[in-house]
């Protein structure tokens, strides 16, 4: 029987004899010693601690965390290098983002936390699915009506001066190389 090492080459006799040797002495003397550390041997630790399963039946990992922000004026909330919206009375606001392994929520106190699917990838903009997003008021009343030109603005500007296209050319050719 030829024995390999573990990048696949065939050992020689006397490798293949050492690795034999060594396996050996790891399950019968250095398995079965009491241990400096843990006091107990490897063997009864790793029979007690050790239930080993298959990937596939095990709990996926939760992969929830909660993290807090700052939104900015332009009311996306950076995470994980992708952008969510928020209403935009949001801005400059603290915001609690807790992630979970499919969507996205971002809340703020008082207010109704607003849900995203969570993007996948990065540089991605997620899409604003609530009622339209409105800049806050500034506390100012807004003009009624059109807006109006004041007549006298003309006046302060002043008359331009009409001059024949000769003197644009000519000016156009001294500047010219």
């Amino acid at each position: 029987m030829v024995a390999f090492d573990r990048n696949g080459w065939p050992l020689s006799s006397e490798s293949a004899d050492l690795n034999a040797y060594l396996s050996d002495w790891c399950l019968t003397v250095a398995d079965e010693r009491i241990h400096g550390t843990t006091h107990e041997k490897p063997s009864q630790r790793f029979a007690r601690a050790e239930r080993l399963i298959s990937v596939d039946a095990r709990c996926p990992c939760p992969r929830e965390r909660v993290e807090s922000r700052v939104v900015p004026r332009d009311g996306y909330v950076a995470v994980e290098a992708n952008r969510y919206p928020v209403p935009l009375d949001w801005a400059g606001q603290r915001v609690e983002v807790r992630v979970l392994a499919e969507e996205l929520w971002i809340t703020r106190a008082g207010a109704d936390p607003v849900r995203h699917v969570r993007l996948q990838g990065k540089h991605q903009v997620a899409r604003w699915e609530g009622p339209p997003r409105r800049l806050p008021s500034r506390g100012g009343v807004p003009p009624a009506g059109a807006p109006k030109l004041d007549p006298d603005f003309f006046h302060e500007l002043g008359e331009v001066e009409v001059r024949p296209l000769e003197r644009y050319e000519a000016a156009v050719a001294a500047v010219a190389p």
